[in-house]
């Protein structure tokens, strides 16, 4: 799939074999979404708020930052949310809790990053409806799920939906895959509840979020943090194999920081050869890459904490939508 990425953004004479694909792909998703909504395919409900992030595309667009705000603004107007991921390349598919303790084998590299910030209980499943009725049982305490990546599991029902949009790399060529990175067509972006773009916008009917942070921690001795200022070294090596590694090694550069970028698939599984690069005086990674590196690091790995900046007027849209569902607010 890395290899087609470079075709997402253009046309080029590959289209010629793969806009049949994507046109039969469209259809399928088509239909898929159309037996859900007929009931011919069975949806759940938890009998609690659930609240999707997602995106129409393939590819980073801050979902997981985003959850993670959207789990601190909820817990400040006091709800008790539980976050419900797939685990994206775990081995076992049934429900399980993400400790500290988990390996990104067990439970995946972002749901690990999402436990490690500690903010409320993570809980990963191929079966996502699955997955919450489990941590339920565990946390009856919870009173909102929030739905990491979750907008085409329909098998779950929602009572909000937010799409994320890559502020800079939009919609790629606008093509279903493979011949481009939608998952669905956007149309399907009308029928969501909010829209967040990460990256300014000027859309009145969007919502704008940014990526901040300009702290690093030692991935072998988290409490020891550094500024951008202290990397200003001859061998600096900035390392991430994230949806969108430009947008990292962009975010360096306001930093200041002098540089050399090494961009890895998504989700990629770190070895230490990966990593072995001569005359390094410090390797800058990002928190979805440091919890797949943790076993082989040294004293050089430093980590860069990111935090979603949204606006409050969110998450207030998000709870209006769901006390019209009928559920009541805290």
């Amino acid at each position: 799939m890395h290899w087609l990425q470079h075709h997402w953004y253009r046309i080029t004479p590959l289209h010629l074999i793969l806009l049949p694909i994507s046109l039969i792909f469209r259809a399928l998703v088509a239909l898929r979404r159309a037996l859900y909504r007929s009931g011919i395919l069975t949806s759940h409900r938890l009998g609690i708020p659930v609240i999707v992030v997602g995106n129409i595309s393939v590819g980073g667009t801050g979902k997981t930052p985003l959850t993670l705000a959207l789990a601190q603004q909820l817990i400040a107007r006091g709800w008790h949310p539980l976050i419900v991921s797939r685990g994206y390349g775990r081995t076992l598919s049934s429900p399980q809790p993400v400790g500290l303790t988990s390996t990104t084998a067990q439970v995946g590299d972002e749901p690990l990053l999402m436990a490690q910030r500690d903010i409320c209980p993570v809980w990963v499943g191929a079966d996502r409806v699955a997955a919450a009725r489990a941590a339920l049982q565990v946390h009856a305490q919870c009173d909102v799920v929030l739905c990491d990546d979750g907008l085409q599991h329909y098998r779950l029902q929602r009572d909000a939906e937010i799409a994320v949009i890559d502020g800079v790399r939009r919609f790629g060529n606008g093509l279903m895959l493979p011949a481009g990175p939608l998952r669905e067509p956007v149309s399907r972006l009308r029928t969501v509840d909010a829209v967040v773009v990460n990256g300014d916008t000027t859309s009145s009917d969007q919502y704008a979020m940014r990526l901040s942070g300009d702290i690093f921690y030692n991935l072998l001795n988290p409490g020891q943090v550094a500024t951008p200022a202290d990397f200003h070294k001859p061998n600096i090596h900035a390392v991430a194999g994230i949806g969108y590694p430009q947008r990292y090694f962009q975010h360096l550069e306001t930093l200041g920081i002098p540089f050399t970028p090494h961009a890895f698939p998504d989700h990629h599984p770190y070895s230490a050869a990966d990593l072995s690069f001569t005359d390094c005086d410090a390797l800058l990674l990002t928190e979805k890459d440091a919890v797949k590196c943790a076993s082989f690091a040294d004293a050089r790995f430093w980590v860069l904490r990111v935090d979603a900046q949204i606006n409050s007027a969110l998450i207030d849209h998000i709870l209006r939508k769901i006390a019209a569902h009928g559920h009541q607010t805290a």
